[in-house]
């Protein structure tokens, strides 16, 4: 079955002081990306989507992109390669953009620029996270098995495989009953302790203590092309309740899907997963995250060289 894997990298990477999506991190200079777009292949992904700013397209080919699209699909034909543009000609003509603002308009407005490239059920991931082999593959399968509308499909990890020691995270926090989602909040601040807890450091001075085992998306989201009439409408609603001068909310995808789900319009399977995440949140991440890129491939998860 023919299943897109969607790439957001537009994000400006301001936490990490540059653009950590094309930051060479792997043994032979592979972007982080790259173990996602390999382990999404060999799962059986057909196409990769690259949500890109414009004037990042040259690089991203040069990197990477050039090169995947002479690889084999599992069916052995050519991988299938796109760009999508997340930039403010895409937002509807209704809404002006308020002259200070640079900031793009968040995950489901990146999502929403992929529309044009997307037709098949697709996946949806972020460019700076290393997500885990076994989660790809859960994935694939969950898109062949998906229904044509109503219904997605989240990989969860517990919380404490994706927080950083070296500053705090987003994460989509979530409650989960019988193997589906019944809500999720986008929680900001969350914080590694020097005491080992791990708390919500935006809901108090103190903070709010979050159960290691916390279910948690990290944007690894699977759809079918229904999903893009909502991303429209939700995005539409979003920008008339702006004030004409904001210049740096974001309209996010986990709380679509949480209003959905609340509202009773969208099913969502949680796929759980064991795998640690990592991934180049802060400069500092940098060296353990390419010490364990290093393991993997040395442990033959991965071959000698992804290029």
């Amino acid at each position: 079955m023919k299943a897109a894997l969607v790439i957001m990298a537009a994000g400006m990477g301001s936490r990490y002081g540059g653009n950590k999506q094309v930051d060479g991190i792997g043994p032979s200079g592979e972007i982080l990306m790259e173990y996602s777009i390999y382990d999404a292949i060999r799962a059986g992904f057909t196409k990769v989507v690259f949500i890109i700013k414009p004037d990042m397209t040259d690089l991203l080919k040069g990197i990477c992109g050039d090169r995947i699209a002479k690889m084999k699909t599992k069916d052995g034909e050519a991988v299938e390669v796109c760009y999508a543009y997340q930039d403010f000609s895409s937002i509807p003509p209704f809404y002006t953009i308020p002259e200070e603002r640079t900031k793009p308009f968040g995950t489901a407005h990146a999502v929403l620029c992929a529309r044009d490239a997307v037709r098949e059920p697709f996946a949806v991931i972020n460019a700076d996270d290393y997500y885990g082999i076994d989660a790809f593959d859960a994935m694939y399968k969950a898109l062949c098995a998906m229904p044509e509308k109503s219904h997605a499909a989240m990989v969860g990890y517990a919380l404490k495989n994706t927080v950083s020691e070296n500053g705090s995270v987003t994460r989509g926090v979530c409650a989960v009953a019988n193997g589906k989602l019944t809500n999720i909040v986008e929680t900001f601040k969350i914080t590694l302790m020097p005491d080992g807890t791990i708390r919500d450091m935006a809901s108090s001075e103190e903070g709010v203590i979050l159960a290691p085992e916390t279910p948690v998306s990290m944007n690894f989201w699977g759809f079918t092309p229904w999903i893009f009439e909502k991303l429209e409408a939700y995005l539409d609603s979003f920008l008339r309740t702006l004030a004409p001068d904001e210049c740096k909310a974001e309209c996010l995808l986990p709380s679509l899907v949480g209003e959905l789900v609340a509202r009773g319009e969208l099913s969502v399977e949680v796929l759980r997963s064991d795998a640690k995440w990592f991934g180049v949140t802060y400069k500092e991440d940098k060296p353990k995250v390419t010490a364990a890129l290093r393991a993997l491939h040395d442990s033959g998860a991965y071959p000698a060289s992804l290029r």
